[in-house]
């Protein structure tokens, strides 16, 4: 981060008065910004609740420090500069600087000189992670962080977690690929009694039979070829919490034999070892197709179907809940706001129509990627159709003609400021709006590349 120059008011230089000693004994953070919206002064609470450092924050802008998700869409420290009104516990989140969400409580008001000038504003904040954290075991509520969705099937769904959550029985969710099914495994964990123990994920598609052996199980030294340790299995790993099998309709008859053995005895037996060791864990499996229809061919074992179906959920695929796309753009564009310092604002009525409509075989997780690759072609606060990926055209049978319309707009107004600056690029790119590199790009896909020589 580039720092910026900044003024130091009058507040922030008052070296050791009780001003400042009171202010670094608080509990609450507080940063105070100048009329250029710099970082002026940063006290020790917010040094903790942020994990940014004085040194690292003073001179830069607030908004690069304090990753707020109220600020992507209405900045209360802007609000109070512009009304000179304050602004009191507004609830929000940050992005730490480790990478964590924090909920927090917002406070701001207006910063003044001795004459009454205002030169800044002061923001208060208040970790509410605690807090949040115990409501939510109290109340057993989500919120949109947690899992997104009002169509009826998620509704249910959400509508028995906690209930499923409370229970020991092993859980088997069915979900296309992309649809939540290990967000839904963690939701179970984290409400249940063993949410302070591990929550350990293992893709049973991701690893070789051999391989998913060994790393479920774990092996002494020496039980092969490159086996210098002991090395722990992930059964081990998840003792006292919960073990979640990803694409366990990928694993053979063999391995399906010896976790069976596993799920009825709770013990098992590392490669290369002649012990047995027990572990106390709950598996919750997932499969992306119907494991009943797997049993019926032979291509699972029917009685390892049935122990991990002691409880099914079923969760259906975006395109059966087309209703919660809407929901879910939101969501994400609040998420990336968050993570990239950004503010834009949602997407055109174009584009919801268009995803509206757009089928989705990726699911969810689909949904997530193209609004993280529109955040990187978008440069307003919108993100318009020509923002998302080439290849959803493809899927779609080409582009929407209010897409091709507008390159052919931009087609034709860039050919005519070249035209109008025929040896400047330079000129030509500032005329454009655009730098001179997207200016060279956009030549190059409308054909224009040879239009000119720049001298």
């Amino acid at each position: 981060m580039t720092k910026r120059p900044t003024r130091f008011c009058n507040f922030v230089s008052l070296g050791a008065s009780p001003c400042c000693i009171i202010l670094e004994s608080i509990s609450d953070g507080v940063f105070t910004i100048d009329a250029n919206k710099c970082i002026t002064s940063f006290n020790r609470a917010a040094e903790k609740i942020t994990g940014f450092k004085q040194e690292e924050t003073i001179g830069q802008y607030c908004f690069d420090i304090f990753r707020a998700d109220i600020c992507a869409h209405k900045c209360p420290l802007d609000e109070t500069l512009r009304s000179g009104q304050a602004k009191v516990n507004l609830s929000a989140r940050i992005i730490t600087k480790r990478g964590d969400q924090k909920a927090i409580s917002i406070s701001t008001a207006v910063l003044r000189d001795k004459k009454g000038q205002v030169i800044g504003g002061v923001e208060t904040f208040r970790d509410l992670s605690e807090i949040e954290e115990l409501r939510k075991q109290v109340s057993r509520q989500f919120t949109y962080e947690d899992i997104v969705g009002q169509q009826a099937k998620i509704k249910e769904v959400l509508s028995s977690l906690p209930d499923i959550a409370e229970s020991e029985s092993p859980v088997l969710i069915e979900g296309p690929t992309g649809s939540g099914k290990e967000l839904i495994a963690r939701a179970i964990h984290n409400l249940s009694p063993r949410k302070e123990g591990p929550f350990i994920a293992v893709n049973c598609a991701a690893l070789p039979e051999t391989l998913l052996e060994s790393e479920l199980f774990g092996y002494a030294r020496g039980a092969f070829t490159g086996a210098i340790r002991n090395k722990p299995g992930r059964f081990l790993l998840a003792n006292g919490g919960t073990i979640f099998l990803d694409e366990i309709a990928n694993t053979s008859l063999a391995f399906q034999a010896d976790l069976l053995r596993v799920l009825e005895r709770g013990e098992f037996t590392p490669l290369g070892e002649t012990r047995t060791i027990k572990a106390d864990f709950r598996i919750v499996a997932a499969t992306n197709v119907v494991l009943k229809k797997l049993v019926q061919e032979g291509k699972f074992r029917d009685d390892l179907y049935y122990r991990l179906n002691v409880i099914k959920i079923t969760l259906p695929p975006l395109g059966e809940r087309r209703e919660d796309i809407p929901l879910l753009i939101e969501h994400f564009i609040h998420k990336f706001n968050v993570l990239k310092g950004r503010n834009i604002q949602g997407v055109s009525p174009e584009v919801l129509s268009f995803l509206r409509r757009y089928s989705f075989p990726g699911n969810i997780r689909e949904l997530e990627n193209i609004i993280e690759f529109a955040f990187v072609k978008c440069k307003g606060p919108i993100i318009e159709l020509n923002h998302l990926p080439e290849d959803l055209w493809a899927e779609e049978g080409g582009k929407p003609d209010i897409l091709a319309r507008s390159e052919l707009e931009e087609a034709q107004k860039i050919r005519a400021i070249l035209t109008q600056y025929p040896h400047n690029r330079k000129e030509a790119a500032q005329a454009l709006g655009m730098s001179r590199v997207t200016l060279w790009r956009k030549m190059k896909r409308y054909g224009m590349a040879d239009l000119f020589d720049e001298t």
